[in-house]
């Protein structure tokens, strides 16, 4: 066989991933707070860019100073190739921030804090103070010791006698509980600080909390000679106790301030969206800047193109915001116009929906839809939720001829399990037959799926005994 060499033209198109394209699809799967750090970030990279101020301004140039500067502008970077005329509409987007006490949240004092003070209140020998330090700094953000006593013995160097007498004052602090080794520990604490310690509860703390929490009450009853009634009466007051003795204090990077990019308000029998831009500073470009690329003032050339430069990286991140919020609001329009029933009743009248339905919805491709929804909150009449939520799978509704949303069966899954008798609960068996007799096509290992989903134990571990 001969090899033959030659040339061909042949036309492609292709998708070229250019930098301002990386930037635009990164901004759009940003949610409004981490869009509002992006932006910080980037005035401190680029000089050109500032926070709008105009309305903080004594004299505001007139309307028509304004619209003449822009429309000189945008002929400007339109013959330079950085922008389209299309974008002089997002250029002059204007809207006013809000600032709220609301948005800011105090630092609650940490868990180490509130240990620490009660410790300088409680021990002042300085040997005694140097273990009870170490060991609260040794305590995890549970509220648990996570260092065993020879470790401690072998850092510090002191007997074991003082380090456990040390150790036993930290554990009468508040939170009760706090200080354990481990669970039984934990709540043995709590239980004798309360004053409700018996030799029945503190059996069954020792030797059987891994039936108690399996719900085996019939196999402690039969252990120890009780009734499953005497059981259950001990299991209750173990139930109000704390696993976690912590809980109520602040951890380090978990406290989490929600605020929601899209706002969705009922005004009179309409559905109206709010874009939340509250917590994105508005930006601007620096019109000192502006004038000297208008003018030349820079002599040096190199000067004028690093000018350039950044005004055009400005200008390109102006606009991707922009069209963030323009598509956001595409979509969430699209979502509420499909998700109208569960808006006026309720989560029992969601729909099942997918991305494709809202992509042809709003004549938008599914990856944009994608990042668009991306860590992104909806409030809504019906409470606040990740607008992902509203993108669920279906079941068919025989009844109703119809699919019906997985969230909404497992509200009515919710619904039925709170309304059982609690000495006689049901089985996923039993759920499974009463979901299909309203019409709902489901299998026993769904219905067992999604209460695991919800988070209810099984039949056994609710059941309750007289």
């Amino acid at each position: 066989m001969r090899l033959n060499y030659g040339m061909k033209l042949e036309q492609t198109q292709k998708l070229i991933m250019t930098p301002e394209l990386r930037q635009a699809i990164k901004i759009l799967q940003l949610s409004a707070m981490d869009l509002a750090q992006y932006v910080e970030n980037a005035m401190l990279e680029n000089p050109l860019l500032e926070v709008s101020e105009e309305e903080h301004e004594e004299t505001p140039p007139s309307e028509e100073e304004k619209d003449d500067f822009t429309e000189e502008w945008c002929d400007y970077l339109a013959e330079c190739g950085a922008i389209e005329r299309s974008f002089e509409r997002a250029a002059g987007y204007e809207e006013k921030e809000h600032y709220s006490l609301e948005h800011f949240v105090a630092q609650a004092p940490s868990l180490q804090d509130h240990l620490y003070f009660q410790l300088l209140l409680t021990l002042s020998d300085p040997k005694d103070m140097e273990i009870g330090e170490f060991l609260i700094g040794n305590i995890d953000d549970r509220g648990y010791l996570n260092i065993s006593l020879e470790e401690v013995q072998k850092v510090l160097g002191f007997q074991m006698q003082e380090i456990e007498s040390v150790l036993k004052v930290i554990q009468a602090f508040d939170p009760s509980g706090v200080g354990a080794r481990d669970l039984q520990e934990c709540l043995l604490i709590q239980l004798d600080q309360e004053g409700r310690s018996t030799p029945i509860l503190e059996k069954i703390i020792h030797l059987f909390l891994d039936d108690l929490a399996g719900g085996n009450l019939l196999k402690i009853a039969t252990s120890m000679d009780l009734t499953a009634q005497e059981v259950q009466q001990q299991a209750d007051i173990i139930k109000t106790l704390d696993p976690i003795p912590a809980r109520n204090f602040s951890r380090p990077g978990e406290n989490r301030y929600i605020i929601p990019d899209v706002v969705v308000e009922k005004i009179g029998d309409e559905y109206v969206i709010i874009s939340n831009d509250t917590a994105i500073p508005r930006l601007t470009i620096n019109r000192n800047y502006q004038l000297m690329i208008k003018k030349k003032t820079p002599s040096d050339q190199g000067t004028v193109e690093f000018i350039e430069n950044k005004m055009k990286s400005a200008l390109w991140l102006i606009r991707s915001i922009e069209q963030r919020r323009l598509t956001l609001y595409r979509v969430v329009q699209c979502i509420i116009d499909y998700q109208w029933d569960f808006l006026e009743q309720g989560i029992k009248h969601l729909k099942p929906l997918n991305m494709k339905q809202i992509a042809d919805m709003a004549e938008l491709h599914e990856s944009t839809v994608s990042r668009a929804i991306a860590n992104k909150y909806i409030q809504t009449p019906q409470g606040l939720f990740e607008i992902k939520f509203f993108f669920t799978s279906g079941l068919e509704n025989v009844a109703a001829g119809k699919m019906v949303a997985a969230e909404s069966v497992k509200y009515i899954l919710k619904e039925m399990i709170t309304a059982e008798d609690p000495y006689d609960p049901y089985s996923d068996q039993q759920l499974c037959e009463l979901l299909k007799a309203k019409g709902v096509n489901i299998a026993r290992r769904t219905v067992a799926k999604y209460r695991k989903e919800i988070k209810i134990p099984s039949m056994r571990q609710r059941k309750r005994y007289r």
